[in-house]
């Protein structure tokens, strides 16, 4: 796989949340922390997707905002 972001991260797939239209799909990565993705249900199903399947996270943003009370 070659892709041009920089940010690529290897999970295993913990939990798919389905919706009517979207699913949440928990990828636990190393270290226990999850990272939380929200795609098609189409995609879901396009990708195969299923608990404990290996996944690559990948985060492809412009701008990452922070913030503090």
């Amino acid at each position: 796989m070659k892709i041009s972001a920089r940010n690529v991260i290897k999970g295993t797939v913990k939990k798919i949340i389905k919706g009517a239209v979207n699913s949440e799909i928990v990828v636990e990565i190393p270290g226990g922390s999850e990272i939380i993705s929200v795609i098609t249900n189409e995609s879901t199903e396009g990708l195969g997707l299923a608990v404990g399947k290996s996944v690559y996270a990948v985060v492809k943003a412009s701008n990452v905002m922070i913030a503090v009370d």
